[in-house]
């Protein structure tokens, strides 16, 4: 009894640390997540009634938009995105390119170059079921079959990229300019013109300013306040329902919404573009899921947020409803009281300041997801945080967000044309998001069509109601994330194309591996002490641009490593499972092949960090291939490597465990209207996990000791040959460093359209010459570089 007793007693605490642990995250999310959501109050009713619709006596204007705001808010951030939307997480991270890569990853729609099978043995590459339990549904046979297809939904991830960037850009000025346009209250209109830009302007540049801090240093702060910010809003919400309009609940019936639209008719409708406001930063609870969890998101909004905003509508409507004369200063600041209007003020504009700071910290993280998967030029990348994952900055993206988010506000200086741009971006994502979460439900979740084809029309019509109605306001604002999004579209789309069209030129042009074991004195070519890192997409083969190189400098490096850095289309690969290492060609040749393998959120390392880890896993797999070397040879299995002079070794895993992959076969295209491989088996071998597979670092002692576990069957020949390897790479490594890179230059087949040759001579080469080179993007010293100059035609 005692023992059962301590058992429930140690269940129960351990049930209470866990809830705290989920309610502590619930608390900090309010900062990260809810700061854009929770200001919207300031500009809902305001940008409403800006021009479409009057504020009348009946009151049926005002319980009509306060009908619709409740159940927008009701079906889209709480039943679409809380309790659906929410649980179609990739290994827990959310967003666009999350349900993109959970597609790609039961579909084959990718286009991504360099794809190997072997990327399935990740263990965050998890599918819903196994493969051979998986439903052939005709959804994923039309997609599979039509590679147009491929095309209009990487096209579509795209679109919504884009406008989370427009988000990215508007948010700020709507945000801070509805909390600034508060002191229109407290001065005449002469002065509030002159006050309120440059007010706005000076916050927009201090924010903007900061980023290169990074969130988390002033992130503690950010959780109070807006937390001060939903009380606030939600008692003073209460105060006006008790004060002015007790009855103000008979709003929210829906019966409303049609009483409002019958009398309103099309200016109801058009008025719909400043309602859907009250949802901007719904999208940011999916987004920012990797930073939380879905316990922590659910429960801050569904008991926290969700109420506070709720009050806050029906206080000011209750408020409205009977202060008929202030049709023409509606707004968030006249149903404060006045005794509150200062302290309101302040907690509105540092609100203003948190929501702000959210979503430019997603368009950091979005653009860099962006670059991960070759659909973005190349940018600096700062990591602001050793501790906190995620937390990013882009001082390039930064600075142009500050430029145009500040001549946005001078040129439109008023909330309606803010509101009218930020509403079509918001709803865009939206439907995006939509039309990628009913393939989610087909695809991954394996549910019936008719299931997901209802989702996509219950919550697709409730957002093209409202985009339809934003896009009435077309020459009012509208126009902006249109216009960005066309431009951000055309960037990331020449940029992906191209990236492509290099991989396939590089597939073509590759040297075969006799080439490179047929090169020796005898042909002029010499070895030079130290390590050479031959970077490039392939992961087989020999590159072009390494041949290009050996042919004008007749001499490469005593150890030679073929480096390919790709991404997979997980959010996170595992360090244990990293690093894939094999043998190009005979051991004396001392050449080897090395596939680092990253997710879409992974953070890439520095220069003197990679070196380091990356000499360790060559060391790692020098011991491991001679360790099963020597089992095989007593075993009698000499033979299993006989050929191996003359071709690549299977790759293996280098980490906790080391393990072989069989993966020889290569997409032959990668590309529209390209041939690809659909299917290929991939043979995994688990090798007994060796004693020195456990060892992550390898220290490069000589002593007798140090092989005592290579085990006892290990031959004195065999040993002094590892011994010997292993002195080469020491001694390689004290020698130095050199990074082989292309320096490329693309230009269009004779006879191409002249779209294409508009878009790869002149639009792709004006990217690269004006972005980031790939040393940068690598942090490769100059002293180390060595560039080789390529010319594609593709």
């Amino acid at each position: 009894m005692d023992l059962n007793l301590g058992k429930c007693c140690g269940s129960r605490s351990s049930k209470k640390e866990s809830w705290r642990s989920v309610l502590l995250l619930a608390y900090q999310s309010l900062g990260v997540v809810y700061g854009d959501l929770s200001i919207s109050p300031l500009y809902v009713f305001k940008s409403t009634f800006a021009e479409d619709i009057q504020h009348s006596e009946t009151n049926e204007e005002i319980y009509g938009v306060m009908s619709f705001v409740f159940w927008t808010l009701t079906l889209v951030p709480l039943l679409k995105y809380v309790f659906i939307v929410l649980r179609a997480d990739d290994n827990g991270e959310g967003g666009t390119f999350a349900l993109y890569s959970l597609i790609c990853r039961h579909v084959k729609v990718s286009l991504l170059p360099n794809r190997q099978v072997s990327d399935e043995a990740l263990s965050t590459y998890k599918l819903e079921h196994p493969p051979e339990k998986n439903h052939d549904s005709c959804v994923k046979r039309y997609l599979e079959k039509h590679k147009w297809l491929h095309t209009a939904l990487l096209l579509l991830v795209l679109l919504g990229t884009c406008m989370v960037i427009g988000d990215g850009l508007l948010t700020p000025a709507i945000s801070v300019f509805s909390a600034v346009s508060g002191l229109e209250l407290n001065m005449s209109k002469e002065h509030h013109q002159y006050a309120v830009i440059p007010i706005t302007c000076f916050i927009l540049v201090c924010l903007f300013s900061l980023q290169h801090f990074g969130t988390h240093r002033v992130g503690f702060v950010f959780a109070p306040i807006v937390l001060t910010w939903l009380l606030c809003i939600s008692g003073i919400g209460l105060y006006n329902i008790i004060q002015w309009n007790p009855h103000i609940y008979k709003a929210l019936s829906p019966t409303y919404m049609f009483m409002f639209l019958r009398k309103t008719r099309v200016s109801g409708w058009m008025s719909l573009g400043g309602i859907l406001l009250c949802i901007t930063g719904a999208e940011a609870m999916f987004a920012d899921l990797g930073h939380f969890n879905y316990a922590a998101i659910q429960i801050a909004f569904t008991f926290l947020v969700y109420p506070a905003l709720i009050l806050a509508y029906m206080g000011q409507a209750a408020y409205l409803s009977c202060h008929h004369h202030s049709a023409h200063a509606i707004g968030f600041y006249v149903s404060v009281p006045k005794c509150l209007h200062w302290p309101v003020l302040a907690v509105a504009i540092l609100a203003s300041v948190v929501g702000s700071q959210a979503i430019i910290s997603g368009t950091f993280s979005i653009i860099n997801q962006s670059q991960s998967l070759g659909c973005f030029p190349r940018v600096k990348v700062i990591h602001t945080s050793d501790k906190i994952h995620g937390q990013i900055y882009i001082p390039e993206i930064n600075w142009m967000l500050m430029i145009l988010c500040i001549a946005v506000t001078i040129g439109f200086r008023d909330v309606k044309h803010l509101g009218n741009a930020s509403g079509l971006a918001v709803m865009a994502v939206m439907l995006v998001t939509t039309c990628l979460t009913s393939l989610v439900i087909v695809l991954c979740w394996h549910k019936p069509p008719i299931l997901a084809l209802a989702f996509l029309l219950f919550f697709g019509s409730i957002e093209l109601l409202y985009f339809s109605a934003s896009l009435t306001k077309f020459r009012e604002g509208a126009w902006l994330p249109i216009l960005l999004s066309l431009i951000f579209m055309i960037i990331m789309f020449v940029w992906h194309y191209t990236t492509i069209k290099k991989y396939e030129f590089d597939l073509q042009n590759k040297v075969s591996l006799e080439w490179l074991l047929a090169l020796g004195p005898s042909l002029g070519i010499t070895r030079v002490p130290g390590i050479g890192l031959v970077f490039t997409d392939l992961t087989s083969g020999i590159p072009a641009n390494f041949s290009r190189f050996v042919t004008n400098l007749p001499a490469f490096h005593r150890v030679l490593v073929f480096v390919c850095v790709k991404s997979v289309p997980v959010p996170f690969v595992p360090p244990a499972e990293r690093y894939l290492v094999g043998r190009v060609g005979p051991v004396d040749h001392r050449s080897y092949r090395c596939i680092v393998r990253y997710g879409y959120r992974d953070v890439h390392q520095d220069v003197d960090s990679f070196e380091t880890e990356l000499v360790s896993k060559l060391a790692d797999f020098i011991r491991y291939d001679w360790h099963k070397r020597t089992q095989q040879e007593d075993d009698n299995a000499r033979s299993v490597h006989s050929n191996e002079s003359s071709s690549e070794s299977r790759l293996a895993v280098i980490g906790t465990v080391a393990y072989e992959i069989e993966d020889n076969l290569q997409p032959e295209s990668v590309s529209i209207g390209f041939s690809t491989v659909e299917s290929m088996e991939d043979v995994i071998q688990m090798a007994e996990a060796a004693p020195t597979a456990t060892i992550k670092r390898v220290r490069f002692a000589l002593e007798e000791n140090s092989y005592e576990d290579e085990g006892s069957s290990s031959s004195a020949e065999a040993e002094a040959e590892l011994r010997s390897e292993l002195r080469d790479l020491l001694a390689a490594q004290e020698a130095g460093t050199a990074f082989i890179l292309g320096h490329s230059h693309v230009k269009a087949k004779q006879g191409s359209s002249v779209m294409k040759r508009l878009a790869v001579n002149f639009g792709y080469n004006f990217l690269r010459r004006n972005c980031r080179g790939a040393d940068v993007a690598l942090k490769v010293p100059p002293v180390s570089l060595l560039e080789v100059g390529m010319v594609y035609v593709v």
